[in-house]
């Protein structure tokens, strides 16, 4: 049964990847420029994003890297007004826009301050952003367009999806076994490590590397549980233990991913610059994204459906109910608990290789998201996957059409807002249930 759901799920993915591999030729031939150049001797980079005030992404701009006086390295934005600048070694660098770059769509626009400081430390990204504005005006206290607002709602809605493909697999790993599992971040950043080795590396087509990377992430679930986990639960080792052993999981893979994989961001071959197509009235979207958050919702639809009709996702739901009254009703827990991590990290693995086609990959992507899967989790309700699904769409809209007023840099903050304001209103969550602990 554990073997058909994980082939199920890496069918399903395979078949609906096809539509992204068929876009993928109209996108380009080969991965960015901005890709190639973030993979220096040392593996530090700073992300760079240049953006108008209106919210609308800056191709073909210059930014460089300073540090003393001198330039290090320099790149130009893609098309989604992204470049990666590779840095020597740590320490503090100034990051600098030339403004004679800017391309005819940004004429007569010019950002707040065209130099920003920022410091480079082993293991943690670092993201700059440079606004463009007419001057005399403030970005941040410009008017707001609908045509901004709908960019993005259909941004946050796509984020939303991806949130929630991880966020179903730790709401169901936590509803069956009570463990707050912090190294479910790696689960997600092994999907598109490991779907980038088998396609880069190994030469193998993305649909069958994408299908093998969620095989791979599967049988590292089951593993995982096996050799792991359930020795942990038959000692009566507790949930803080657990959950201080996760966190030390997390820490272990994190490195190793950085010692094998470098700390560059790359892009899978053939999906990097693909333009965007208008959808509505202005908004734009990738075909990638499109294929993509279609894949999504079939996805979250069809384990929806499993949980409501399946006997193995009545079997799930009653051992996230009651544990014990499900073992005495003749219920293998052991099993469904098996079978939730198998599946959950198959969607993880899934959320890492869709995250990978919209940003690109890094050894620490998984871990930059986990706060935001907590809050989804959080505050769908704590052990329903349906409650994770909903958590996840408002923390996506929240984050991106906060970055409407804030600036991107906080735009995280704005999720974890809107999570204390609901909790203190409703503390179980939007789909929890009341209860009475102690």
């Amino acid at each position: 049964m554990v073997l058909g759901l994980v082939l199920a799920v890496a069918a399903l993915a395979a078949a609906l990847v096809v539509g992204v591999a068929g876009a993928g030729p109209a996108a380009a031939a080969a991965a960015s420029p901005s890709a190639s150049a973030s993979e220096g001797a040392s593996g530090l980079s700073i992300n760079v994003r240049v953006r108008t005030g209106d919210g609308d992404d800056v191709p073909g701009a210059t930014v460089e890297l300073l540090q003393g006086g001198q330039q290090v390295a320099t790149a130009e934005t893609d098309d989604r007004g992204t470049a990666q600048l590779a840095a020597p070694s740590a320490g503090s660098y100034e990051v600098r826009l030339d403004t004679d770059s800017l391309p005819s769509a940004a004429e007569g626009l010019e950002p707040r301050e065209d130099t920003i400081a920022t410091t480079v430390q082993e293991g943690l990204g670092r993201t700059v952003a440079f606004r463009l504005s007419e001057p005399g005006t403030d970005s941040a206290s410009s008017g707001v367009s609908a045509g901004q607002v709908l960019q993005r709602l259909a941004t946050g809605l796509r984020f939303g999806l991806v949130i929630a493909l991880g966020a179903i697999g730790l709401s169901l790993i936590f509803g069956t076994t009570g463990l707050t599992n912090f190294a479910h971040s790696e689960l997600i950043t092994l999907g598109a490590l490991t779907t980038y080795l088998y396609t880069a590396i190994a030469g193998l087509p993305f649909l069958l590397a994408a299908a093998l990377g969620l095989v791979s992430c599967a049988v590292f679930g089951y593993l995982n549980d096996r050799v792991l986990w359930q020795p942990l639960r038959r000692r009566g080792t507790g949930l803080i233990a657990m959950m201080i052993v996760s966190i030390g999981l997390s820490l272990f893979l994190r490195y190793t991913y950085l010692y094998l994989f470098g700390g560059g961001v790359r892009t899978f071959p053939g999906y990097a610059g693909q333009g965007g197509v208008q959808v509505l009235p202005g908004v734009l979207l990738r075909p990638l994204d499109l294929w993509t958050m279609g894949l999504s919702v079939i996805v979250l639809v069809v384990v929806a459906l499993a949980l409501v009709k399946t006997r193995l996702g009545k079997a799930t739901r009653a051992v996230a109910d009651n544990p014990a009254l499900a073992s005495a009703s003749g219920i293998d827990v052991d099993r469904v608990i098996r079978t939730v991590w198998v599946v959950g990290s198959a969607l993880a693995g899934l959320s890492g290789v869709v995250l990978g086609l919209q940003q690109g990959i890094s050894f620490q992507m998984g871990f930059q998201i986990l706060l935001l899967v907590f809050a989804a989790v959080t505050l769908g309700g704590l052990g329903t996957a349906f409650g994770a699904v909903l958590g996840s769409i408002v923390v996506g809209l929240f984050v991106e059409v906060s970055t409407l007023v804030i600036p991107t840099e906080l735009q995280n903050l704005g999720a974890l807002v809107i999570l204390i304001l609901i909790l203190l209103v409703r503390p179980q969550g939007i789909l929890g249930r009341a209860q009475r602990i102690g």
